[in-house]
């Protein structure tokens, strides 16, 4: 009987450890799309970030023109 007992501490030991592995990648998965979805706000920001700059150096040459044509008088 010992060598029986053995065998089922030896099988509840890979069990435990196949479950846990699986645990892991389950975790790494969810951390993994979190990941993803803080990329995409990140490139959103930027985006915006970056359109705004646009905006703002759009109206800092017509401010440009309209002081030349103004210094020009």
């Amino acid at each position: 009987m010992p060598q029986g007992n053995i065998e089922i501490v030896i099988l509840a030991i890979i069990i435990g450890t196949l479950t846990a592995i699986v645990y892991s990648l389950r975790i790494l998965v969810l951390m993994e799309r979190r990941i993803a979805r803080i990329d995409e706000n990140l490139f959103a920001i930027t985006k915006r970030i970056a359109l705004e700059e646009i905006k703002i150096e759009r109206e800092e040459e017509k401010i440009e023109k309209e002081l030349k044509k103004k210094a020009h008088k």
